[in-house]
């Protein structure tokens, strides 16, 4: 099941992406990372459903330096996921 997640607030700038990539690989997950223009964070993950939202909860904290404002989660399922967790360029 592919979810792309949406972090908002102080979330760029503060290591997030590298933050969510270690998390993504611990909990053994597929997907991918990326800035977005407005100042987000976009994930797109896949992997068993517990994993899922257990890297969702974490995405509330984020890394020390992120203020997290809201994370909102909708279904990818057109989405085509990588082998692995990557970061990607910004878009």
């Amino acid at each position: 099941m592919a979810m792309r997640v949406i972090i908002e607030g102080r979330v760029q700038g503060v290591g997030y992406r590298a933050w969510a990539v270690e998390q993504a690989r611990m909990l053994g997950l597929k997907g991918w990372v990326r800035n977005l223009l407005d100042g987000s964070v976009e994930v797109v993950i896949d992997g068993p459903i517990k994993q899922l939202m257990g890297f969702v909860a974490y995405c509330q904290d984020g890394p020390s330096a992120a203020h997290v404002r809201r994370v909102s989660t909708a279904p990818a399922a057109d989405e085509v996921v990588p082998e692995g967790f990557e970061q990607r360029p910004s878009a």
